[in-house]
């Protein structure tokens, strides 16, 4: 789901609210993957810890008051998602989200039956820390060689090499191509369906 836009407008909107220095939008998708609580303490190093918790509250207020309708899959998404469940894999999401966040986009786009598990960074810890990539893969009983970890950020990238798992970047996203290359994935792909088509190869 491309939701990097609402990401950042949510985020300076709550800045404003709060009276803090409203930062780029380069500066907000630097941060993008991250839980909350960690990203507000990325771009706020210095703010107490009051002041970090009241944007972070505000940030989630005006993520859910924003029109989440406009939020676009991106092309071939939901696609790969059916083709991957037929051709038998086992699906799960690691996200920077919280339980609620992820369940409620989820819910709104009838996504549910896609996907065998996930954790959120309210539950767990955040990434790049491999936990929740570890206890996915203790939940299914997967060894970290038969997984593979698809992500648009260095954050997701530097979680799965941090599991010992493979992974493929994702060039549309948030971070650029330089700062994905360096975790090392498998392949770097520019458009959804070359996933599905390189999995087949490597079955071949």
């Amino acid at each position: 789901m491309d939701s990097e836009g609402h990401i950042v407008q949510s985020m300076q909107q709550a800045m404003r609210e709060q009276g803090l220095d409203v930062l780029t939008a380069a500066v907000v998708r630097d941060i993008i993957g991250l839980g909350l609580p960690e990203a507000v303490s990325v771009l706020y190093p210095n703010e107490s810890e009051e002041r970090r918790q009241g944007l972070s509250e505000a940030y989630s207020r005006h993520f859910v008051a924003g029109n989440t309708a406009s939020l676009e899959l991106f092309p071939g998404a939901e696609k790969m998602l059916a083709d991957l469940r037929l051709a038998g894999y086992r699906l799960a999401i690691a996200t920077g989200k919280t339980r609620k966040g992820l369940d409620r986009l989820l819910a709104y786009n009838s996504w549910q039956s896609y996907f065998d598990g996930s954790r959120c960074a309210d539950e767990t810890q955040s990434k790049p820390h491999p936990q929740m990539l570890h206890e996915l893969l203790a939940e299914f009983a997967c060894p970290a060689q038969r997984a593979l970890m698809v992500g648009d950020t260095e954050f997701d990238l530097q979680m799965a090499h941090n599991a010992g798992i493979d992974s493929v970047g994702v060039s549309y996203g948030v971070h650029e191509v330089s700062r994905l290359a360096m975790h090392k994935p498998r392949l770097i792909i520019d458009q959804l369906v070359e996933l599905c088509d390189w999995l087949q190869c490597q079955k071949g």
